[in-house]
């Protein structure tokens, strides 16, 4: 019987909301925290249908990427936004433990105890990327990102690229794009504490364009649970 991977979706953008304690710094910012620096739209939801199509566990953020990002490593420079980052030492501290380290700390607590298992892992981070960054069109449709190094990663996206391609018709498919699989992450922070034998992290990005409707949002997600069911058994 072939060593089927087990899979987890997790969602660290998913949120635009604030704890109530801190939302006297985000006053006049309602336009900022909607948009794509606030958090991932559409991602969540996105992430909860392919959840539910591949009987998966989501392990999603409850808070704004403008309070911590949890997509940033501790030294990371835009781990704070601009509105956190002048912060009190302490503070800063006190607002990791409470919620930037837990929602990693879950990742990779359920990665580890199936590893300790002799399972494998395919961890896949959703996210969605704005159309338009600093007056620059992005050119892609979806995004697998992926460390090119790690053979597991490379082939999964391959397969999972071919699969879209040939089930999305006209979805423009990139590996390592708009972002580079390696930067800096939560999926790289993982390949550092498991070995490729166990551990496989994709980041999907999926352009927001796709996701403002919420029929076609739905439609969009089953695609890609197909399709990455599809990848995984190849």
């Amino acid at each position: 019987m072939p060593d089927v991977p087990v899979l987890l979706l997790s969602c660290e953008h998913a949120s635009n909301r604030l704890p109530r304690e801190y939302r006297p710094l985000f006053r006049g910012c309602r336009s900022l925290l909607a948009g794509h620096r606030g958090y991932d739209p559409g991602a969540l939801s996105c992430a909860r249908v392919m959840g539910r199509r591949l009987r998966a566990p989501l392990i999603a953020s409850a808070y704004s990427r403008l309070l911590v990002d949890l997509n940033r490593s501790p030294a990371h420079p835009a781990l704070f936004s601009a509105r956190t980052r002048a912060l009190p030492p302490e503070e800063k501290r006190r607002m990791l433990a409470r919620y930037y380290h837990p929602h990693r700390a879950r990742v990779e607590r359920w990665v580890a105890s199936r590893a300790a298992a002799g399972r494998r892992i395919v961890h896949v981070a959703v996210h969605s990327f704005t159309p338009v960054l600093d007056g620059v069109a992005r050119r892609a449709d979806i995004g697998l990102l992926y460390d090119p190094s790690r053979r597991a990663e490379a082939s999964l996206c391959r397969r999972w690229r071919d699969a879209l391609r040939e089930a999305g018709g006209e979805l423009t498919v990139r590996r390592n794009y708009p972002y580079r699989g390696a930067s800096d992450g939560l999926t790289r922070h993982l390949r550092a504490r498991f070995s490729p034998a166990r551990y496989a992290g994709i980041e999907l990005e999926i352009n927001q364009n796709l996701l403002r409707r919420g029929g076609a949002r739905e439609r969009l997600a089953v695609v890609l649970a197909a399709t990455l069911k599809q990848a995984l058994s190849g």
